[in-house]
């Protein structure tokens, strides 16, 4: 190895150790239940220096897609590098990105170290990734890599698509989840998610700009809002005919295969056999982008959906339809 190259390693290395000396104190291990239990763990990081961390939903859930109905929300524990532990409670989570607050209880002696959150706008693909978290019951552990693709999407436990995650070739196992996915400032850059079982350094993280935009909506609402039109239905072709007749700007469509009685759809007149093509003017593709244009905007609002009605020459027609809140998971 020549000068240059140990040069450049020892730099790389620096970035690195500098990096995991400043972020590290505030990554802490995630348990359900007690401490000593072990029902469920993961990762989480504060991004608050008086105690707010953020995990993954998938983490506090204990890997199920919902909390069971009549029970309380279960108790967790936070310990950090330093050896110290914590009580937490859930401030809320939103499975619909895999995303989760948690607080911790009885901080009485003094501010925490915390993560600063940076920004996934601008990122590229090569830039330095560092993750840090608790694979496999290793506590705070240290892997290193690159930013591998961006604008991928992945599905979360709720079902629904995840847009703008970040893939990486920073080492992950079972157990990182929740935990920072950091850039060679040490500003978070995502939060560690999903890894895909069988395949070699192929992991994921949400974007770091979703979970700013998830974040004060879970310390306001303890969930994300958003709107309800009460239908199933798959996303199908549309007939060429068809979408060249009505110009159409997409060539699928959200065939309704179910309606819920009393729901706004139901309310609005939307039948089973309908193709939802647009919603207030966004043209609807496919399911997800119905899912991710109902946001709370729509909430109790009249919205004009677009839809096509009829087998042989359907037509294009206009209802008017008043989304409700969607329940929580």
């Amino acid at each position: 190895m020549g000068a240059t190259d140990a040069f450049l390693l020892d730099a790389y290395s620096h970035t690195v150790s500098d990096v995991v000396d400043r972020v590290a104190p505030s990554v802490a291990a995630v348990r359900v239940g007690a401490a000593s239990d072990g029902a469920g763990a993961g990762s989480g990081f504060l991004f608050t220096p008086d105690g707010y961390l953020l995990s993954n939903s998938h983490v506090v859930r204990a890997g199920r897609p919902s909390f069971p109905k009549g029970q309380a929300k279960p108790a967790y524990a936070v310990s950090l590098g330093d050896g110290r532990e914590f009580s937490a409670r859930l401030v809320g989570d939103d499975p619909d990105t895999d995303l989760a607050v948690l607080h911790i209880d009885g901080l009485s002696n003094g501010a925490l170290t915390h993560a600063p959150l940076g920004t996934s706008v601008g990122l590229k693909r090569g830039e330095i990734a560092i993750a840090i978290g608790n694979p496999l019951g290793f506590e705070h552990t240290v892997t290193a890599g690159i930013v591998s693709a961006l604008g991928r999407s992945m599905r979360t436990h709720s079902g629904r698509l995840i847009p703008d995650v970040i893939q990486t070739d920073a080492a992950l196992n079972p157990g990182n989840s929740g935990g920072p996915l950091l850039n060679a400032r040490g500003e978070v850059i995502g939060v560690n998610t999903a890894i895909i079982r069988g395949a070699q350094a192929i992991c994921f993280a949400v974007a770091i700009d979703t979970a700013g935009w998830v974040i004060p909506q879970l310390l306001q609402h303890g969930r994300v809002k958003r709107a309800h039109l009460g239908v199933g239905g798959s996303t199908v072709p549309l007939h060429r005919r068809v979408v060249l007749a009505y110009g159409l700007a997409q060539a699928t469509g959200v065939r309704v295969s179910t309606v819920d009685k009393g729901s706004p759809a139901d309310a609005a007149g939307v039948r089973e056999g309908d193709v939802i093509v647009g919603l207030d003017g966004v043209d609807v593709a496919c399911v997800d982008r119905l899912h991710q244009t109902l946001d709370a905007g729509r909430i109790q609002r009249d919205c004009v959906l677009k839809l096509l009605r009829g087998t042989v020459s359907p037509q294009p027609m206009y209802l008017v339809v008043r989304p409700v809140e969607r329940a929580a998971l």
